[in-house]
């Protein structure tokens, strides 16, 4: 075991993963010589080389339909979009060329590219460098969607998005990149000062990108949440003084229901949370599950704890947040009912 950051944990699954498959390739804007902004790939060309580790133009379409044209010839690309809110340019070759080929095909081809970007607030980029835009990759057949929230999940799940032979967007929470965040407004450089490191095994090793974890077991209800908020879900259940059941979800889509509707049967209460906004959100997914799959045995409505329907503020991300002080609201509020 080493102890490393999430930005460390990403990097080393990228250098376990071309130095054990020479197929595998990494490439984005930045991503190359300079290592990417946030250095999740530094040092990675000067050890493979310009072939295999390189620099992309801006041009997010072109990225995407590089990787395409890569997979469809024998090889395993890791693209790199430098902030999640620059995808949407290469939103067209994902949607309508990268998730379709494995079926239009009829198997013929698979399509085994991983698209990595980071997301959601921890920098003050304000609305254009702060999105969380899963929920639109969710509604998408054929594509894969994770989210870590720790080093070791972040290394193993990318070792197993990389070895599927389905694509998967890997969104990465700039708020964790350097140690885990607890929702606290008054310590908004936590993420980016502490370098809190986490326990993560040095070699190859794989998380299952088709299950939840438990990371916080409880009766009194069930909190669901995913990447930055899995943090901010502990936290909270732990400053209210209740016996909460927090589930990271780790995979959006395929999203494990069969852990989620077993902790909500068991506690018949739910919170769900996530930094997007809320008007179609995945949170309004996970409910719409829940209530068929669990209703007999809810307790009280489900309440979403989200970012509001704005774009991400910059002078005021931390109003825009939902941090500790909301979700204990929400915590109080269904357990009332």
């Amino acid at each position: 075991m080493a102890r490393m950051t999430m930005i460390k944990a990403i990097n080393s699954a990228l250098d376990v993963l071309m130095e054990k498959d020479e197929t595998v390739c990494s490439f984005g804007e930045d991503a190359g010589y300079f290592g990417g902004v946030f250095g999740c790939t530094e040092g990675l060309q000067e050890k493979y080389g310009l072939n295999r580790v390189f620099d992309a133009p801006i041009n997010e379409s072109a990225i995407i339909a590089m990787a395409i044209g890569m997979a469809s010839n024998g090889l395993r690309p890791v693209a790199e979009i430098q902030f999640a809110d620059y995808i949407f340019p290469g939103f067209d070759q994902i949607i309508s060329e990268l998730s379709r080929i494995r079926y239009r095909t009829a198997g013929a081809f698979t399509m085994p590219v991983t698209i990595r970007t980071p997301c959601g607030g921890g920098i003050y980029g304000g609305q254009t460098h702060s999105m969380s835009p899963e929920a639109f990759f969710t509604h998408i057949p054929g594509i894969r969607v994770v989210m870590p929230s720790n080093p070791h999940d972040a290394k193993g799940m990318l070792i197993a998005s990389v070895e599927c032979d389905d694509p998967v967007i890997f969104f990465e929470p700039k708020r964790l990149y350097n140690g885990p965040f607890d929702g606290d407004p008054h310590k908004p450089a936590l993420a980016w000062s502490s370098h809190e490191k986490g326990e993560v095994p040095k070699g190859h090793y794989t998380v299952d990108i088709n299950k939840a974890e438990i990371v916080r077991g409880g009766s009194e209800l069930t909190i669901l949440a995913y990447g930055t908020m899995v943090h901010v879900a502990k936290e909270s259940a732990r400053l209210a003084g209740v016996d909460a059941e927090v589930i990271d979800l780790r995979t959006l889509i395929p999203y494990d229901m069969q852990t989620i509707a077993k902790s909500v049967n068991k506690t018949g209460r739910c919170v769900v949370l996530h930094e997007a906004p809320r008007t179609s959100g995945f949170g309004a997914e996970l409910i719409a599950q829940i209530q068929e799959d669990c209703f007999y045995a809810l307790e009280a409505p489900i309440i979403r704890v989200t970012g509001w329907d704005t774009p991400y503020p910059h002078a005021h991300e931390w109003a825009y947040f939902p941090g500790q002080e909301r979700v204990m609201r929400a915590i109080k509020q269904v357990l009332e009912n």
